[in-house]
């Protein structure tokens, strides 16, 4: 799609604040398996998400931003929420953090590809920026899955788990 800038700044909003929201039910569920570091970085993803919104917000100044419907955005689930199926209050430290990994990487994806398309010069510039902030968010949970504790079965293959 080749965004405008207030389409790319309308969508960057609705992204980062999704995002905000899904890292706050990771935090939540964590910290109700007593796992208060990986909790604890989901609260930091939290703040960033919500750092990152809100200078995206002051970025916006006085550009008039479109009215977008939740039907109308570029995509099916925003970027950084993926889908509800890791919401289940059971799932483990490791495949949470899976599960943020790849809603980071779908993240970098979508400002990488919004930077590509379009033609205006600081969508381009503005959405290589967010991408390379995604990216050091995908780097901080690829660094948090090499020191958290896999389990002896991947949680949504596991037999035991009630479906």
């Amino acid at each position: 799609m080749d965004y405008t800038l207030p389409q790319f700044l309308a969508h960057a909003i609705a992204l980062e604040a999704e995002a905000a929201e899904r890292y706050q039910e990771l935090a939540d569920m964590m910290e109700a398996h007593r796992n208060d570091e990986v909790s604890a970085l989901f609260r930091d993803m939290v703040r960033y998400s919500r750092m990152h919104h809100d200078s995206i917000v002051a970025r916006v100044g006085s550009t008039v931003l479109p009215k977008i419907g939740p039907w109308e955005y570029v995509w099916r689930t925003p970027p950084e929420a993926g889908g509800d199926e890791a919401f289940d209050y059971r799932i483990n430290p490791y495949d949470a953090l899976l599960y943020a990994r790849e809603n980071e990487m779908r993240a970098m994806q979508y400002y990488a590809d919004a930077g590509e398309s379009s033609t205006d010069p600081e969508v381009k510039r503005l959405a290589a920026e967010f991408a390379a902030e995604e990216t050091e968010h995908v780097e901080a949970i690829e660094d948090w899955l090499a020191r958290t504790e896999r389990p002896a079965a991947p949680w949504a293959t596991d037999p035991h788990r009630e479906r």
